[in-house]
């Protein structure tokens, strides 16, 4: 079980991050490049990963790419917003969807901020620390 969690990024201090997207060029991306600035990160590959492993890792934040088989991230962020266990865990949307009522769909779905691809993964990182209250390793609620 260690070496699964180890894996999963709970090892190291800062605030463990879930990235769901489907495309392994985009999650070892950003995964990396959160790594390298203190975060934990954990990955899943669809909406229905992203589910399973909220619940059982209780990241600090999701990215959540919108665009996902099998689950797609809206439906995904609506039940995590709804289940008692995740619905704190606060939520960024990742998509390629520039379009304007995108952002307000995201909202509606649950999605605490909108974020649109291409994204550098500084702009991200800025967001995701928006998001966590301004501070790398600030642990959600202390």
């Amino acid at each position: 079980m260690t070496e699964k969690k180890s894996r999963e990024g709970r090892a190291g201090p800062g605030p463990l991050i879930l990235v769901v997207d489907d495309f392994v060029d985009n999650r070892e991306m950003y995964t990396q490049f959160l790594r390298y600035n203190g975060y934990r990160v954990a990955e899943a590959v669809d909406g229905l990963d992203a589910l399973e492993k909220a619940a059982s890792l209780q990241p600090d934040l999701i990215v959540m790419d919108l665009s996902l088989p099998r689950l797609d991230g809206w439906e995904a962020t609506r039940r995590l917003k709804k289940n008692p266990e995740t619905a704190q865990i606060p939520v960024v949307a990742l998509t390629g969807h520039a379009l304007a009522g995108h952002a307000e769909g995201a909202r509606a779905a649950g999605c605490d901020s909108f974020v649109t691809k291409p994204c550098i993964p500084a702009d991200l990182e800025a967001e995701i620390r928006r998001v966590l209250g301004g501070k790398p390793g600030g642990r959600r609620g202390g």
